[in-house]
């Protein structure tokens, strides 16, 4: 048995089983180094209409008793979900896809709408492959310090770019540049479709470029049952790191499945 926490503006306040909900422990999204935000060549976007039929994206769906922001699953099931914040450089993001495919495994993609744009023929990949896919915001800038109307846009603009490219806004959001979102940013998150935010409780850091030997043991010196934890496209020492993480998590006996399959 789990806990849930709700955090509202009153502070965090206790709610039945399920999951743990509230803040994550790492920063995560860091504003100074992550290489999304800066101009990356990009290849040029597919021109062939993206059919929503073939992707089969899950629509948003409310968790039983589950409310607020999940940090992470249920600790009594040997399952861990992989998220990555889904931006960079497309030839990275398809290779990490192409590895966790090959072990078997299936990952969590928080997409940035920007990059959608730029590349929309992504949300057909993510989604064949058979991976969550959801929303990071349409710019990938801090939604937390955002007025009202700037954080409503980056979310909504990131939900059309989806629902244009797959039929659905997707399940998950996750806000850019923070682990956790504001009171504020969690209603408008909901407003816009998404009965939860996305957090997470093991921080890879890969995007600090610490290295793939220093991303490997960190997420495995805290990955555990039902750990959700966050990574990022657009960082070569992921790619190397992910198949000596995902072999260890064999080891252990520990599945890397969607964060809907995680929570469900």
């Amino acid at each position: 048995m789990v806990r849930v926490t709700t955090t509202d503006r009153r502070g965090a306040l206790r709610a039945g089983a399920g999951l743990v909900v509230g803040g994550a422990l790492g920063a995560g999204c860091s504003p100074a180094i992550d290489p999304a935000a800066r101009p990356t060549a990009a290849r040029a976007p597919s021109r062939t209409p993206a059919r929503a039929t073939a992707l089969a994206a899950p629509a948003p769906r409310a968790f039983p008793r589950q409310p607020g922001q999940i940090t992470h699953g249920p600790r009594d099931r040997p399952r861990v979900a992989l998220t990555f914040h889904g931006q960079g450089d497309p030839a990275i993001a398809k290779d990490l896809l192409t590895a966790a495919e090959k072990h078997g495994a299936r990952v969590t993609v928080l997409a940035v709408g920007s990059w959608l744009d730029e590349q929309p023929g992504i949300a057909r990949r993510i989604l064949d492959g058979g991976h969550d896919l959801g929303n990071h915001t349409q710019r990938h800038i801090a939604v937390n310090t955002l007025s009202e109307s700037g954080a409503r846009a980056e979310i909504t603009g990131c939900a059309d770019r989806l629902r244009r490219l797959t039929g659905s806004i997707g399940t998950w959001f996750r806000p850019s540049r923070a682990p956790t979102a504001t009171p504020l940013v969690a209603r408008l998150a909901r407003a816009a479709g998404y009965p939860h935010v996305l957090s997470y409780d093991v921080d890879s850091l890969d995007y600090t470029r610490p290295g793939a030997g220093a991303v490997t043991r960190k997420i495995l010196a805290e990955v555990r049952n039902g750990s959700v934890v966050s990574l990022h496209f657009g960082y070569a020492d992921t790619v190397t790191a992910l198949p000596a993480v995902l072999q260890e998590l064999d080891r252990r006996g520990l599945r890397a499945v969607t964060t809907t399959e995680l929570l469900s």
